[in-house]
C-alpha cells in the first residue's frame, strides 16, 4: 500500500482504534451524520436483545465532527485487514472513502464506515427510544451504555461534544438509578 491510509472516527473508534495513530487531527465530515441508526447484534447487544452502535447517516446540511487518523504505511495493510474484520463484521456498514476537512481547511481522503440504509441492521428510533434501548442492552464488547458514556466523554474532550450524545448519556443514567 503506497498512498497515505488515513481512517476517519466518529464512535468508538476515537476511543479504542485497534492500532496506534501516527498522526491525529480533528476531521469533519459533510453531509453525514452521527447516529445511533444501527442495530448491535455482535458487540452491544444479540440477536435476541439488539443494542444500539453509531454509524454515520447520509444527512444533507449535517456535518459530522470526528478524528482522522493517518496509519504509518508500514502498519497500513495490517490496520485496514484489522479493521474491516472489526468494521464489517456484518453488513451493516458500507466502506468508503470519503473527503473530511480539517482544521486550517486541509482536506483528505478518509477510510469511513458509513451504514447501509438499506440493511437490516439499520434502524431510526427517537431519543428517549435510544435512550431505554441502551440502557438494557449488552453484548461480547460489554453493555451498551459504556460504549456510548466513552464515545460522549472522548468527544467532550477533544471539544467536539455532541449534544445528542450528551442527552443520551443523561437519560441512559436517569434510567439506571
Amino acid at each position: 500500500m503506497t498512498e497515505t491510509l488515513w481512517i476517519f472516527g466518529y464512535g468508538s473508534l476515537l476511543w479504542d482504534p485497534g492500532f496506534t495513530p501516527a498522526e491525529t487531527r480533528v476531521a469533519h465530515l459533510a453531509g453525514w451524520r452521527r447516529s445511533f441508526c444501527m442495530s448491535s447484534i455482535h458487540f452491544r447487544g444479540t440477536p435476541e436483545a439488539p443494542g444500539l452502535v453509531l454509524a454515520l447517516d447520509a444527512c444533507a446540511g449535517a456535518v459530522c465532527a470526528g478524528l482522522a487518523m493517518r496509519v504509518a504505511p508500514e502498519e497500513a495493510a495490517a490496520v485496514l485487514a484489522a479493521t474491516r474484520a472489526r468494521e464489517l463484521v456484518s453488513d451493516a456498514y458500507l466502506e468508503r472513502r470519503l473527503a473530511v476537512t480539517c482544521a486550517g481547511g486541509a482536506q483528505i481522503e478518509a477510510v469511513t464506515y458509513v451504514i447501509d440504509p438499506a440493511g437490516s441492521q439499520y434502524c431510526d428510533h427517537d431519543l428517549e427510544a435510544q435512550a431505554r434501548i441502551i440502557a438494557r442492552a449488552q453484548g461480547a464488547r460489554g453493555p451498551n451504555r459504556d460504549y456510548l458514556w466513552n464515545t460522549a466523554a472522548h468527544l467532550r474532550e477533544l471539544g467536539l461534544a455532541d449534544a445528542d450524545l450528551d442527552w443520551l448519556a443523561s437519560r441512559v443514567r436517569a434510567l439506571l438509578c
